[in-house]
């Protein structure tokens, strides 16, 4: 199934003005615009000059901007060997949950549950897996809503950052690792959506990879709901400083790339 990208211009725009605490008003009078061509630019109405006047004033990239309005900035298909996406309803969005596994000994790693566990259940069986642990990047309902569920059914612990705390879920520090099978999974901490976002690099298959949450989407990032400038900065220091090649996962939408979010998201770009 392809996902589409969570967000549009006008939720990253929206995202940006939230963060830096800026005003329909504020924005228009640092960008030399009405008020009027603001919120229209912010509800979906896409100008190019209003667009890029915008972006200037809200430190996002213009050009990367405009080509996700205009549609022209969709990440390619991404297909790793060890590596299986699931994504189920929730609400009224969809939220991401993966497997990694070791070929050799068939045995897999889970980060977040997603709203509905019986896929990943169903994989991990058809494919004689057996799950070892339950990594979570944070713990908004949509990313854990069936935990309770998938370890019952598997008996894998469950870890999450120690500055967020879950029933049923073992604390850890960031920079802790696991291993398993030949698979090496690191945890780093991606705050700023949520106390404890963590992203977890995973080493071991055929292609670098990193679990990054709702730290970042394609195109976008997660909210900021603690902090749009631990938001930015965590990203920066974490996931860009990954290979260029190296798969992301993020929590909603589909699959993209260090180099293609270097390039294409208006947050980095």
């Amino acid at each position: 199934m392809s996902i589409p990208q969570e967000d549009t211009f006008a939720d990253v725009v929206t995202k940006a003005m939230r963060g830096l605490l800026q005003t329909d008003a504020m924005v228009a009078e640092r960008a030399g615009l009405a008020s009027a061509q603001v919120v229209a630019l912010r509800t979906g109405e896409w100008d190019s000059a209003v667009g890029r006047g915008v972006a200037d004033v809200l430190g996002l990239h213009p050009g990367a901007l405009e080509a996700l309005a205009e549609g022209r900035s969709a990440p390619p298909a991404l297909r790793v060997a060890g590596l299986e996406s699931f994504s189920t309803a929730f609400d009224d969005m969809l939220v991401n949950s993966y497997l990694v596994w070791d070929a050799a000994t068939r045995e897999a790693v889970a980060f977040d549950t997603g709203a509905d566990a019986a896929p990943m259940l169903a994989f991990l069986q058809k494919n004689g897996l057996s799950l070892k642990a339950v990594l979570l990047t944070h713990t908004h309902g949509d990313h854990v809503f069936e935990l309770d569920r998938l370890c019952a059914k598997t008996g894998a612990p469950a870890f999450v950052n120690q500055r967020e705390s879950l029933p049923g879920a073992e604390a850890f520090e960031s920079g802790r690792q696991w291993l398993v099978g030949g698979l090496r999974m690191t945890s780093h901490l991606t705050s700023g959506h949520s106390q404890g976002g963590t992203t977890y690099v995973v080493q071991g298959l055929e292609r670098p990879v990193a679990i990054v949450g709702d730290a970042l989407f394609a195109g976008s990032m997660g909210g900021a709901k603690v902090s749009y400038e631990d938001a930015l900065r965590t990203n920066r220091e974490v996931i860009f400083s990954l290979p260029a090649d190296t798969v992301l996962c993020p929590g909603h939408g589909p699959l993209t790339t260090v180099g293609w979010e270097k390039q294409w998201n208006p947050f980095f770009a």
